[in-house]
């Protein structure tokens, strides 16, 4: 009895053993394959031929071949191995134009394909269609927040010595300046917005809408880089010098925030007075025809949708509108501190409509 369960069981690894340890795709198989060397093995070479087929039947399904396996077993037919149609509903996908690359995953969080109003594919990742605007160039750039108390005195006076050694490192190259200024003027939003995120937590209160103004202001910010990235490239010493000023800057208008909120956004404020100055040289240096009037990159094309034939010059006018904006909001929420309220009791001006 024992021998001729021995030499069942190597007639059952045989048959079975490379199904149940193979990571391909199993085909249906009837159970008569296995029944009767799955009975030899349990019962004896005798077992099998009394009545009873239902016994042995369930026996043989408790071992199916698929139990081992790390891949999806193939769906069966349900009219058999020739009908047509279930053959056309495991069909596999079309292949993808050779060298393209196509990303599927089990989470279902692939982006979806997006397209213009004229039926083009949209082609940035880092914005959507629903992120562009139409800037409102006739913002007034003009307004300017005289100083009277001392946090304000402070402030201003602040940027005005910030100013000097950016008008000396970089002088006229309007270009590279612009760089500088967005990676600085990128920072405060995020600070703000992350503080006041933190702080609405905490508190378990809204925010009314200021995380979300401060961060849109950072991420805005963030693009009028990635649009002068397209304009001019900085040099490695310019790249190491936006490192130090981002990790100084970075750390002080944090603690800056912390401690005042009110002198926080009046410093931006001023800053952004700053950058209304700087961008103005910079439209006079085009329209002297010292800085080349390059057509508009695509990028800005699409987040300004600017209209056809837009050029470098229509982009820094853009620009110096959103940062009159950023000017007008900051002074705005100083001034909300100023008067002793928070910035949730004041509807926050989200949008650059």
């Amino acid at each position: 009895m024992i021998s001729s369960r021995i030499a069942g069981s190597a007639v059952v690894l045989r048959h079975i053993g490379r199904r149940l340890f193979s990571t391909s795709p199993a085909s249906p198989a009837p159970a008569a394959i296995y029944k009767d060397h799955v009975n030899t093995l349990l019962f004896g070479s005798g077992f099998g031929s009394a009545p009873g087929k239902g016994t042995q039947a369930s026996l043989v399904w408790f071992f199916p071949a698929r139990m081992a396996s790390t891949s999806a077993a193939a769906p069966a037919a349900v009219g058999g191995e020739d009908d047509e149609s279930a053959k056309q509903d495991v069909s596999a996908p079309p292949t993808p134009p050779k060298g393209s690359k196509e990303l599927t995953s089990y989470w279902g969080v692939a982006p979806r394909k997006l397209f213009k109003e004229d039926g083009s594919e949209w082609r940035w990742s880092c914005f959507k269609p629903w992120d562009t605007y139409v800037s409102d160039t006739t913002i007034d750039l003009k307004k300017h927040h005289a100083p009277t108390t001392f946090l304000d005195k402070v402030a201003y006076w602040t940027v005005k010595l910030l100013r000097v050694p950016t008008d000396i490192f970089f002088q006229r190259r309007y270009g590279c300046r612009a760089m500088m200024l967005e990676t600085v003027a990128a920072v405060p939003g995020m600070v703000g917005g992350m503080l006041l995120h933190l702080r609405s937590l905490r508190r378990f209160e809204h925010s009314g809408g200021w995380i979300r103004a401060l961060l849109e202001e950072a991420e805005n910010e963030r693009m009028h880089l990635m649009t002068f990235m397209e304009v001019a490239q900085p040099r490695w010493y310019e790249r190491a010098l936006v490192i130090t000023v981002q990790g100084i800057f970075f750390n002080a208008y944090f603690l800056g925030y912390l401690i005042s909120p009110k002198f926080a956004h009046r410093v931006v404020g001023y800053l952004e007075e700053e950058a209304i100055h700087s961008y103005t040289e910079f439209i006079k240096e085009l329209d002297d025809g010292k800085i080349e009037n390059v057509p508009a990159p695509a990028i800005a094309m699409d987040y300004w949708r600017l209209p056809p034939g837009a050029t470098l010059r229509d982009v820094v006018m853009v620009i110096r509108a959103d940062e009159a904006h950023h000017r007008d909001v900051n002074h705005y929420a100083s001034d909300v501190h100023y008067q002793g309220m928070d910035l949730k009791q004041t509807p926050a001006p989200v949008g650059y409509h």
